[in-house]
Parts: structure tokens; sequence; C-alpha cells
């Protein structure tokens, strides 16, 4: 049995590209003259400057970074059978950037003068090294890099094409807007409307959108006899007039119409009614294409009557979900719209379920989404995550305003059941009492969170903090939110609790940097990409967003992005991060559509090199940022 030190490395080395192009026989001669070297972490390969080496190099263990000097900005980061060092192969110059071991490394050195016939007489070697040569960077967002490269890589963003879905192309909008001023009378805006020949009129004042007015509020408020003609226009508009950015897709115009019920979108330059409008879309301007578009699952949600019919509408939004991965649409948008997809459903169940009480609501309230739904990252079927808050009500009514939101609740988590959500194990869910309170009910919950610093408060505000409305008065949130803020910077040793919870999460990599896996239980040997990978990043993520006192962003890769803008100083690594985030979570639902299930844990034995050694590229910002938010929040002199 062959067994010798070169065997090994021909073992190796040919299941990598260039050697894969080599006959076993050539092979097995190169991997002779091999030599193999040790590098203890952070110790220098070669420096930006140094002469060329006689050898170029193939990472077997371990892991190389590619820096430049002037900003130290990492530019690569090799894995295990990734070769660096070519430039003495390619170009007679000296090296121009820096190899560090980033960790306890081994590498195989090539010697220069044995294998470059090989790289002479085989065209595919040499058209390899000449590619790997020209592109020596696959961070997108490294300084020389950054908006320019997009690489190979699970959860790319790429380009769109010309045979990607008509649904997410950018909607086509009227630029002919017509205005007019607040003080313009109902006679005046039906005549403009008559010579314009358009269905609506923006109302202005100083350029900004105020309002809107459509011939169906003239035949509502003005034929009807409710006002007078000589109404002005800002008594009978429609305010605030519902703005969106130019950049929307129709898909997110008709998911945008259905949800507001509305018939025309104002379109300003960022969005808001802030800047100048620039456009204005119409329901007409819109095609609806047939099959699972999310406006027809919309309208199809809208007509259910039972809640047993929206779980086949379930597996159509599963299906869109996994046409979008196919087609490789940016995740950022594939998430936003199955968010709003799977919010849709559990509205209708909510609905459903007050149809079924014998009474409306005796309180305002509002169904909160908890959890990766709260973050709008669940993509798949999983379990529930939810609460309810409701406006304080007199002593007199306490409890008969519990007992009516609990049985609510216990109808509405029972209809998700119902459709494909699990019951949560750990009964986080509005049917149990805990999670069914007053508003000064959860204010006194949350307070107590906030000044115990238990490791089950922690973790309870992990989940909570992440809270988004799905359903109800989003007033009575809103307060709840502005509590935890307030009572969050009156108590900021909590952030150094919640850094410390953030910091348990288990990290996905070991010595050599091999994944590290569960080692009993139904998940033996498979790696937990939820723990290990995307927990480290969401959690952070918040209490860095938190620590900012920003509201109403709750998404992990939305929040690293804003967090790029608040301190420019970090934004390379905070924009690494979110692009690592989407990346795994592109990786996780496509794992968890393969096998059927929530996709949190993985079979490294299924996954190619090419998928190991991406996934493995995700993880470096971990380290980084766990780092940053240690030094920042001062852990290390938590008692």
């Amino acid at each position: 049995m062959k067994n010798t030190i070169s065997h090994r490395v021909a073992d190796f080395l040919k299941n990598f590209p260039p050697f894969n192009f080599l006959h076993h026989l050539e092979l097995e001669k190169l991997s002779e003259q091999i030599s193999i070297i040790y590098k203890d972490k952070d110790s220098v390969i070669f420096a930006e400057n140094d002469a060329t080496h006689d050898s170029f190099y193939v990472v077997h263990k371990g892991a190389v970074a590619l820096k430049k000097n002037l900003k130290n900005a990492v530019l690569d980061m090799c894995d295990e059978g990734d070769i660096f060092g070519l430039r003495p192969l390619l170009a007679q110059e000296n090296y121009i950037m820096e190899a560090r071991a980033y960790e306890e490394t081994i590498l195989y050195a090539i010697p220069i003068a044995v294998f470059k016939p090989y790289a002479l007489e085989n065209r595919h070697i040499g058209n390899f090294l000449i590619e790997s040569y020209a592109s020596n960077t696959k961070n997108p967002y490294s300084d020389i890099h950054k908006n320019k490269l997009y690489g190979d890589f699970i959860g790319e963003e790429p380009s769109r094409s010309d045979q990607e879905l008509f649904d997410l192309q950018p909607v086509k909008y009227s630029k002919k807007i017509v205005t007019c001023g607040p003080s313009t009378t109902a006679k005046e805006i039906a005549k403009i409307l008559t010579k314009k020949k358009v269905g609506a009129i923006l109302i202005v004042d100083e350029m900004l959108p105020i309002g809107i007015i459509t011939d169906k509020d003239l035949r509502n408020k003005i034929v009807s006899g409710d006002y007078p003609i000589t109404t002005t226009a800002e008594t009978i508009m429609t305010k605030p007039v519902i703005t969106y950015s130019k950049k929307m897709t129709v898909t997110e115009a008709q998911m945008a119409m259905m949800k507001s019920n509305i018939s025309y979108l104002c379109l300003t330059k960022d969005g808001t009614v802030n800047t100048k409008a620039v456009g204005i879309l119409s329901k007409h301007d819109l095609m609806v294409a047939l099959g699972n578009n999310p406006a027809v699952l919309i309208k199809a949600l809208k007509r259910t009557t039972k809640v047993k019919e929206i779980k086949p509408i379930r597996a159509r939004i599963m299906q869109l979900l996994q046409g979008y991965l196919d087609q490789n649409i940016p995740m950022t948008l594939i998430s936003k719209i199955i968010t709003e997809l799977n919010d849709a459903c559990i509205t209708r169940v909510i609905e459903m379920s007050l149809e079924k009480m014998s009474s409306p609501p005796p309180a305002k309230f509002a169904w909160l989404a908890l959890g990766s739904q709260g973050r709008s990252e669940q993509m798949l079927h999983t379990d529930q995550d939810n609460a309810i808050v409701y406006e304080n009500v007199s002593e007199v009514f306490r409890d008969e305003t519990q007992a009516y939101f609990r049985k609510f609740a216990a109808h509405v988590n029972k209809g998700l059941f119902t459709i494909g959500y699990d019951y949560c194990p750990a009964e986080m869910m509005a049917s149990n009492p805990k999670w069914c309170l007053s508003l000064d009910e959860w204010k006194t919950q949350i307070e107590y969170w906030i000044t115990n610093h238990g490791k089950n408060e922690v973790l309870l505000s992990f989940i909570f903090f992440d809270f988004s409305v799905t359903y109800g008065d989003s007033e009575t949130a809103n307060q709840l939110s502005d509590f935890i803020f307030e009572k969050l910077k009156a108590n900021p040793i909590f952030y150094v609790h919640l850094v410390s919870g953030a910091l348990q999460s288990p990290s996905p990599t070991g010595f050599f940097r091999q994944f590290l896996v569960e080692q009993d239980g139904a998940n033996k040997d498979q790696f937990d990409i939820k723990r290990r990978a995307l927990m480290p990043l969401t959690d952070a993520a918040r209490v860095l967003i938190l620590s900012h006192s920003v509201k109403s962003i709750s998404n992990t890769a939305e929040r690293f992005e804003k967090l790029a803008e608040l301190e420019p100083q970090n934004s390379e690594l905070y924009l690494s991060c979110s692009y690592s985030f989407k990346a795994l979570l592109k990786f996780r639902t496509k794992q968890g559509l393969l096998h059927h299930d929530s996709g949190q844990f993985i079979a490294l034995e299924s996954l190619s090199k090419m998928e190991k050694i991406k996934l493995k590229r995700t993880f470096k910002t971990i380290k980084e940022l766990q780092e940053l938010i240690s030094v920042r929040f001062n852990v290390s002199n938590l008692v």
C-alpha cells in the first residue's frame, strides 16, 4: 500500500485545479519535488516588495491572508487547495503584496523550474494560472475593488440579465407628473384631469408631495355632494401621500398597491416625501403575470375563506422562493418579497381568527413577529415566535381584556400551525400568557430583563428586541420600542451582558479551520449553520444597532449597512458582515429547500470542496466582529 509523503501530496493536489489537469504519473513525479512548509500564526511567507521565491504555494491546512501594507487591508483569504504567490511564474517582478499565515498553516511549495514546463505544454493549466494571477482577490469589499468585483460566491448579488423574471425588473413609470397646489379647487382639478387625460393629480408644496387626489376621490367626495365644487385640494386630498423610490421593481409596486389598497404610487428620488417627485405609477401601468407571481398569490390569499386554504398557497410561495434562488436573484430582494408574502399569510390567519371571536377586540393591539420572522429573515417553514401587546385598560376590564386576547391568540397560533408553522418548543407564542400582555405589563417585563442580567433574561431579550408589527396598532408597539431604548440608555451595563451573550455562540471552525460539528444527538457530525455562523452575526448586529439607538431596522444585513454609515472607520468590516450574512442565509435556504427542512444542520459530506471553501470565506468576519464588540463594551471586565 502506497503511503509515502509524495503520494499523500499527490492525492491531495489531484482534487484541485490546475493539478487536476495533470496525468496521475505526472502529478506523482511533480509531488516528489514539492516541499512541505509549516508556518505559525501571523508568520510572513513573503512580504510586499520581497524578491520572488523559486516556488509558488498551495495551502494544505489552515489559511493565508494576502494583504497590502498601505492600509493592511486583506485582499484575499486563501483556504485549503488555494494557490498563491504566482508572480515568479508569470512575471519577473517583486511581490506586490504580503502573504501572512492567518493561523497555523501547512503549505506545499511547488518549484517554479519543475512546474513551468507543464504550464507551457498544457493549455488548461496555463489558462488557469493566468486567470488566477489576473484576479487575485475574492473580497468584494476590499478597498481597491469596492463596487467593482463580484466573484463566484454563494450569496453573490449578480447583475441582472435579460432572462431574469419579468416581475423583478425595474418598474416603468410616467415622468409626466400632473401637479397643483393645496389651494386649487376641486372644479379646477377636474378640468386639469380632463385636459391631461390622467386619473390622478399630485398636490405639492414647494415642489414636495403632500397629497394626492384621484378621479375616484372626486366622485366620492364632490359628485356625491359631500363637499362643494369650490373645496380646495388640501381638504379632500389623501394624505400623507405614499411614496416609494423610483428604483422599485414591478413586484414591489404590485405588492405596495395591494398592501395599502391604493391605485397610484408617487415615486421620489429617495423614496420619501422629503425629496421632489420624479414620477407617478398607476395600477394600469403594471402587468400582472400569471402563475406564482407575488401579486397573484396576495390576491389568492385575500380570497381564502378557511385557514386550511392558505397552506397550498404557502407551498406556492416556497416554489417561488426556489425559482428566485435558481435565477440567482439578489438575497436582499428575495427576503423582502418572501417576508411580505409570509406576513400576508399570517395576516389572513389573524383576520379569520378575529372573525371567530364573538366580539371585536376590546382594546387596540399589535401582533408582534419575533426572532427571525421579526428580522425579515424567515425564508423556510420554521416554528412560531410571536407575541401580543395591547393598550392599557382600566382595572375593571383587565381580566376580561386579558381573557379575550388569550383566546384570540390561541385561535391564531392554531391557525398558523395548520398552515405549516410548528408550535414553538419553548412556548414563545402569544397563546402563552407570558407573551400576551398589556403595554404596561410588557414594560414591567422588559425592565426586569434589562435590570436582571441572568442568562435567561439576556436570551429572552435577544428574541424579543427584534420584534416587528405584523398586524394591528403600530403606535402601541412604538411606545414599547421607545421604552426599550429609554431603559437601555438608563442601564448601559446591560449592553455588556448582551455582548457577553452574543459571544457565547460556538465557533464555526477549530484547529486548521476545520468545521466544528455537533458531537452528539440527532444531528451528530453535522454542521449547525444557524448557531455557529448566522447567530454570531445577528447577535452582534443587534447590540451594535441598539447602542446607536436606531429604531425600525431589525434585519441583520440592513443593520450592518446602517452601521457602515454610522461608523465609517469600520465600514469595510460591516459591509463584509452584511455580505457574509446574506451569503449564509442564502446557503441555508438552499439547503433547507433541498432537504425539505429548516436548513439549520448540514451534512458536510454532501458539500463539494468548492462549497466548503466558499462557506469558510464567510466565517472570516465573525472573529473580527466579535473582537470589536468585546473591546468596545469591555466584556473582559464583566464579573
